[in-house]
Order: C-alpha cells, then sequence, then structure tokens
C-alpha cells in the first residue's frame, strides 16, 4: 500500500535529521571534551572518510531511488532492477573500500588513528540499501531503525568518551553505528524485493549513468567536505575545529530541506513518467512556498542568535563560531530553492546534465574561493567561498531551465519571506538589547519572540493571500 507523502516526509525528516542531530547532541560535550584542536582533527578524518563513502555509493541515492520508483509497479523489473543495481554497488563499493585502507594505513598523517577507526563507514557503503526503500517509497524502517541505533551510539559517547585520549572510541562509535543501520534495513526489504541471479554485464549498463551522477554527488562534498579538509591543511585544526562546529549546526538544519526533497523525487518520478506535467509544476509551486518559508525561518532566525548561542552551546572557546554561523546561516536559503528545482524537476526529468553543471560549477568556484582565502582569512574564507558556491547552484539551474520553469512567482517568495525574516531578526536582536539578563534564558526569550513573530507575520500573509490551505493542498496532489 502506498504510504502518503505527508508521512514520508515525516519519517524521511526523522531519518535525516537524527543523523545529524544525535552527533549535534553530543557536539557540546565533544568540545568541552577534546578541545578546538581535538574537534578539528575529528573533522578533519571525518570528512576524508565521507568522501570515500560517497565514490563507494557512486551517486546512488538519486539514481537507485528513480531507477526503483521507475519499475516498483513491475515485481520482476524490480527484482532485476534491484539485483544489477546492488552488484554494481559491491563492485564499487569493494574498491572504494580497497582505497581507503591503502589511505588510512599508508598515507594518514596524525588523523591515522580516527581514520582506521572510521574505516566502517567504508563498509557500510557494501550494504547500504535506502536507495533501494526510498524507491519504494518505504521511509519508516530507514527512520526508526537508524534512529534507534544513533541513539545507542550516542549513549555511548557520553559514557566511553572522557578525554582527547578517546576521540578514537567516538569515531569508532559512530562509524560501527553507521554500518549498523545500512545491516537493520534489509529485513525491511524482505517481501517488497529479492535478489535474483543476474549476468555481470547486466550491472555495467549501470555504470555509465551512475558515474555520471556521482560526479554531481562528489563535486557537492568538495564544498561541503573539503572546506574541512582545506581549513585544516591551510589554517590549522583550531580553526578547522570552529569552522566544523558552525557548519554542524547547518548541516543539521539542511536535514529538514533534504528531506522533502528526497520524498518527492520517488514520487515526482512516477508522476513524469505518466506525463502529469500540470501536475509536476503544481508540486514544484507548493513544495516552493512551504520550503522557502521553512529556510528563511532558519536562516534569519540562526543569524538572529548565532553569537550568544555558539559559546553558550560549544564553550566559550568556540565563540567565533557564532561569527562564522551568521553569513553560514543563508546558505540554507540557496540550498532549499535548489534542492526543490532539483528533486521535482532536474532529476525526475532525467536532467542530469544539469545537475552536473551547477554542482561541478559550484565545487570548482569553491576550490578557488578557498584557495585564495582561507590562508589569509582562516575560517571565514572558507565561509565566504561555501556562500559563493552554494548561491551559484540555483542560478546555474535557472540557466539552463529558465524556457521551462517561471522563476518569477518562487523569487517574488523568496523576496516575501525574506521581508518577513528580516522582521524578526530586528525584532529578536531588540529583544535581546532590552532583557535584563543573560545566558540560556536569554536565549530561550530570544528565540521564542522570533517563532512567535515569524508564525504570525506567516500566517497574516497566508490568510491575506488566500494560501492558508498549502499543507492540505500537498497532501492532496
Amino acid at each position: 500500500m502506498p504510504v502518503s507523502t505527508r508521512k514520508n516526509a515525516m519519517y524521511n525528516v526523522a531519518y535525516r535529521v537524527f543523523s545529524v542531530l544525535l552527533p549535534l547532541v553530543t557536539a557540546p560535550y565533544l568540545s568541552r571534551t577534546v578541545g578546538t584542536d581535538g574537534v578539528g582533527l575529528y573533522d578533519y578524518a571525518w570528512s576524508i572518510s565521507y568522501m570515500f563513502c560517497l565514490v563507494g555509493m557512486l551517486g546512488l541515492e538519486n539514481y537507485g531511488t528513480r531507477a526503483i520508483a521507475r519499475v516498483r509497479d513491475d515485481r520482476s523489473a524490480l527484482d532485476r532492477t534491484f539485483s544489477e543495481i546492488w552488484l554494481m554497488q559491491l563492485l564499487v563499493a569493494g574498491l572504494t573500500l580497497t582505497g581507503y585502507l591503502v589511505y588510512a594505513c599508508f598515507i594518514a598523517g596524525e588523523e591515522k588513528l580516527i581514520s582506521l577507526h572510521l574505516t566502517m563507514m567504508s563498509v557500510s557503503c557494501l550494504v547500504n540499501v535506502d536507495w533501494c526503500l526510498m524507491g519504494l517509497d518505504r521511509f519508516k524502517p530507514i527512520a526508526l531503525r537508524n534512529t534507534a541505533v544513533k541513539l545507542l551510539a550516542a549513549g555511548a559517547v557520553f559514557i566511553f568518551v572522557r578525554s582527547k585520549e578517546d576521540l578514537w572510541i567516538y569515531a569508532f562509535v559512530w562509524s560501527l553505528a553507521t554500518l549498523l543501520g545500512c545491516l537493520s534495513c534489509w529485513s525491511s526489504l524482505k517481501g517488497l524485493v529479492r535478489p535474483v541471479k543476474v549476468p555481470f554485464r547486466s550491472c555495467l549498463v549501470h555504470l555509465a549513468p551512475c558515474a555520471l551522477l556521482s560526479i554531481s554527488v562528489i563535486a557537492v562534498s568538495v564544498y561541503r567536505q573539503m572546506d574541512k579538509v582545506m581549513v585544516g591543511a591551510l589554517a590549522g585544526m583550531d580553526e578547522n575545529g570552529l569552522y566544523g562546529n558552525a557548519e554542524k549546526i547547518i548541516y543539521c538544519l539542511s536535514g529538514f530541506i533534504s528531506a522533502v526533497g528526497t520524498v518527492m523525487l520517488p514520487k515526482i518520478s512516477a508522476l513524469m513518467r505518466k506525463g502529469e506535467m500540470q501536475r509536476v509544476k503544481k508540486h514544484i509551486q507548493l513544495s516552493m512556498e512551504l520550503i522557502l518559508c521553512m529556510v528563511c525561518a532558519m536562516a534569519f532566525g540562526l543569524a538572529a542568535v548565532a553569537i550568544p548561542f555558539a559559546p553558550l552551546f560549544f564553550g566559550k572557546s568556540f565563540a567565533r563560531s557564532g561569527e562564522l554561523m551568521i553569513p553560514l546561516a543563508f546558505t540554507l536559503v540557496s540550498i532549499g530553492f535548489a534542492n526543490v528545482i532539483r528533486t521535482q524537476w532536474i532529476l525526475p526529468g532525467g536532467k542530469d546534465h544539469v545537475f552536473i553543471a551547477s554542482v561541478c560549477g559550484g565545487a570548482v568556484i569553491n576550490l578557488i574561493a578557498n584557495s585564495l582565502l582561507i590562508p589569509p582569512m582562516g575560517a571565514m574564507g572558507a565561509v565566504i567561498g561555501t556562500l559563493m558556491a552554494e548561491f551559484s547552484v540555483p542560478v546555474t539551474q535557472w540557466i539552463f531551465v529558465r524556457r521551462e520553469l517561471n522563476y518569477l512567482p518562487y523569487l517574488r517568495t523568496l523576496a516575501t519571506y525574506s521581508a518577513i525574516g528580516v522582521v524578526m531578526l530586528l525584532l529578536v536582536r531588540l529583544t535581546a538589547m532590552l532583557l535584563p539578563f543573560g545566558g540560556w534564558p536569554s536565549l530561550m526569550v530570544q528565540t521564542a519572540a522570533g517563532v512567535i513573530v515569524y508564525g504570525a507575520l506567516c500566517l497574516a500573509y497566508w490568510i491575506l493571500t488566500g494560501k492558508k490551505d498549502i499543507l492540505r493542498q500537498l497532501k492532496r496532489s
């Protein structure tokens, strides 16, 4: 039985957010336990490990999800497609795991011990079948099983990590949690899909298009993970620790955005296959309204409270992370805008070249900006490079699809919620100035004020424009 888009979104939000939220829950403890250089060292090692994982998965979250969604109503084709893609996955992930072991054993420097204990992340690429469950619109098992595993991992961190010398335990715990989460989802495939024997050459059919999409995935990692590698190498582990913690908050909030996009990809792929283009465009308009409302609230809200939040959450030694969060917060706007167009028009429509061009362009911009700005500016140079890269992506997408989609309504929507966000930011800052106390009580009052102001202004806007039934329309469409 198909699961509703709303329920899938709820499950996938839980899955995406918990993937980054639980490490974020442990971040204040870890920051105070290992310091800026310890956090920087871990982020440096994890970023390299994650890039190997991206190569190992070869863009399957996009390609695999779309391929399964297209054949999910034909059991024979579904079994065959799953088996071909998984065989290809075993081949690529196996080669990548070998490469990672060579790096960890013979190339890694001071991060060697951490890298070795992150090996299970690469092993998990062999058994990660989330792409199949997502293509089948089965987000519940992914969310529940991964959440349970990561809750246990978070508990283990508080019990076993006591000093900087225990940093390898932190790496081991989260690496093991990743592997166990992937293994636990296999039981959910029972009765839905069955591996069948397929000729080896059949898996090679998927290699080229999947590799094409992986170029874009790897390019995204260049300006979302390579940042930390470059900051660590060019500015030191202390600067990398400050940047890494600032980015953790952004990464957590962007989980909400990617969750909605991942849910919509199989749904829109199925609608396009049926030729229902008007319904597709209606979905894009409604999704854009919701996403832009959400990202403007997060971006302007975080910018309003970042300065007091960082030292309270991470510790006084991470106070400068708040300065980095303010400009980084606005990458959420470009991420949200680009995500809707990518997951609801570009990828379902098979316009992979547009996706690749946009993210590769962003990666090139980011590498150039980082190389020029990190040496003199440290972590703030990486922030500027990230801003330039993220905003280049939706601009490049528009260049390619401007004749197919009218962007003017989307830009008007963005301007409206940005204006509401500016009002919220100013009132939150004014509230902070008027409060006679500081610390967490002050931050909570500021946050509450921001939520009330933004919510009230949005509600007034929806009533005046007749848009108060957006959620119901999206559910029905």
